[in-house]
């Protein structure tokens, strides 16, 4: 398909897992992909938010709410938040 300006562009355009950098098929009816909004130091939304995208695999695992936790920690959503690996 051509947009107006005469390029070719594609019409599908494959997900990645965020938790395993994995394409995400377009035949895994599982997979979820969540939007979290970011707040200020008040807690009021600010109109911005994050996306994070889950394959089924991670979600069959029931790895899915670690994943998330830990790409929130890592963006700096989430603070303090249990970590399995016990670090001493």
């Amino acid at each position: 398909m051509q947009n107006e300006a005469g390029e070719t562009v594609e019409l599908y355009m494959p997900r990645k897992c965020s938790a395993t950098n994995t394409v995400i098929g377009a035949k895994d009816h599982a997979s979820v992909q969540l939007n979290v909004a970011l707040v200020d130091g008040e807690g009021r939304s600010t109109g911005e938010s994050k996306t994070y995208a889950l394959c089924g695999a991670i979600r069959s695992m029931g790895e899915a709410d670690d994943a998330i936790n830990r790409l929130t920690q890592d963006d700096g959503i989430l603070h303090k938040v249990f970590d399995a690996s016990f670090k001493k």
